[in-house]
């Protein structure tokens, strides 16, 4: 499991609810994200919530017209036409992950925490990747309930982080 890329993105927190509720089984996005199937996706609910809530995984990647995501996603986008098509104006390719298996953490890590964890964490505009020893991983697996101790190594590490 420790092969397992992590990534944090950020969100409205409609859309996040959405995506726990299993209403919203896609991300979509105005740029083409780079990440592979088995990808796991942490959520940043934006302000007023301001902490990362949960995660789901990374199912497929598609890249098409907007067109075409709208005909074969648009029923899980948690969007309705227009605003869909008002998201994507202007644009010939956009992106859409396929999400699986959303989780909402059980007490979710707040913004505070996050900053005091890497001195200067600001939530993507994008996506970041997390590596394994990235402090927002470090700071999820060191709040998350069900953890009884700290990793003892980086191998550890990486596989608490992937679980």
């Amino acid at each position: 499991m420790a092969d397992k890329e992590n990534i944090l993105i950020s969100l409205e927190p409609r859309h996040a609810k959405n995506i726990y509720a299993g209403v919203k089984r896609v991300e979509l996005r105005r740029r083409t994200m780079h990440v592979v199937p088995g990808t796991i996706v942490w959520i940043y609910e934006k302000v007023p919530v301001g902490s990362i809530t949960g995660n789901a995984n990374v199912v497929a990647v598609h890249t098409a017209s907007p067109a075409q995501l709208w005909r074969r996603f648009g029923s899980v986008s948690g969007l309705s036409k227009t605003e869909f098509f008002t998201y994507f104006s202007g644009l010939t390719v956009a992106c859409a992950l396929i999400l699986d298996d959303a989780q909402l953490l059980q007490r979710p890590l707040p913004l505070v925490s996050l900053k005091s964890a890497t001195g200067n964490f600001q939530p993507p505009q994008f996506f970041i990747r997390l590596a394994c020893a990235h402090p927002v991983l470090l700071a999820l697996n060191s709040y998350r309930d069900d953890r009884k101790r700290a990793p003892t190594s980086q191998t550890e590490l990486c596989a608490l982080a992937s679980a």
